[in-house]
């Protein structure tokens, strides 16, 4: 039985527990709700940063009620949390230069990093596609105009990440990734955010990035309207200046605690 269904089944016919915190009576209680939406999404920055990385925004770190609910959606089929988690992304992404410095009748695009498709397989859906088009459709709610863009595909497999330092990561992920056929086209009809669930080293970003840029280079030249000019060391140009390549932006909901120093020398 697929992942999903046997989650719809269980939600009818066994107890509710909090998701964030297994609180009886609910599905997610007060307290892990102010938890994983009720903060101010701020830059983040892995150390050591990969080459690449764009400036990251979170909403909140990874721990506590906010891992809990993005395992519980990811790995455990809570679907109904795609809504919740979307409203988060759709925060991080608003607070975000890139969402006021929209071009005329331009819009944002949402680009989910994405799955391996045997983890698709495996959990019965895509969890950050899901989010982001939750995500995008609340920005339109508020006004933003803002569509999901699954425009990123593996060229090639890819090994199991789980265990692998910053360097492994890096190293397993790069030329991993590509624009979609067709993809270059929508590239240039919007301003590209990245959007993930969770950031740990930044590889994943970082090769998002990059074959978003290299795909931008090649039909567009070296700048336009899709990307922001950014600095390609992992410093946010919020804070920093800007420097090095035009890259993406990236927003994820949860990023690993250390990352929020974005100060450290």
């Amino acid at each position: 039985m697929e992942t999903w269904w046997w989650q719809a089944i269980s939600d009818l016919v066994l107890p509710l527990d909090c998701a964030g915190c297994g609180e009886r009576g609910t599905r997610l209680c007060r307290r892990c709700l102010a938890e994983i939406g009720g903060g101010v999404a701020r830059p983040v920055r892995p150390y050591p940063a990969p080459a690449g990385l764009p400036a990251v925004r979170a909403a909140v770190p990874y721990q506590g009620a906010a891992r809990a609910l993005l395992l519980e959606h990811k790995e455990r089929g809570a679907l109904w949390l795609a809504r919740v988690l979307g409203a988060v992304l759709a925060s991080v992404v608003q607070a975000s230069p890139v969402s006021r410095q929209l071009p005329l009748a331009g819009h944002l695009l949402l680009v989910p990093v994405p799955s391996a498709p045997r983890a698709v397989r495996s959990r019965g859906h895509d969890p950050v596609r899901r989010m982001a088009s939750y995500a995008a459709a609340e920005l339109c709610r508020a006004g933003v105009p803002a569509r999901a863009a699954p425009l990123l595909g593996q060229r090639r497999r890819v090994s199991d990440q789980s265990g692998l330092d910053a360097e492994g990561r890096a190293a397993n992920l790069g030329g991993a990734l590509r624009v979609v056929p067709g993809g270059g086209a929508a590239l240039a009809r919007g301003r590209v955010v990245l959007v993930d669930d969770l950031m740990t080293t930044g590889a994943t970003l970082a090769e998002a990035a990059r074959a978003v840029r290299k795909r931008w280079e090649e039909d567009n030249g070296n700048r336009g309207p899709g990307l922001m000019e950014g600095r390609s060391d992992g410093y946010p140009t919020d804070f920093r200046g800007s420097r090095g390549a035009w890259l993406p932006r990236a927003a994820v909901i949860a990023s690993s605690p250390s990352s929020f120093e974005i100060n450290r020398n």
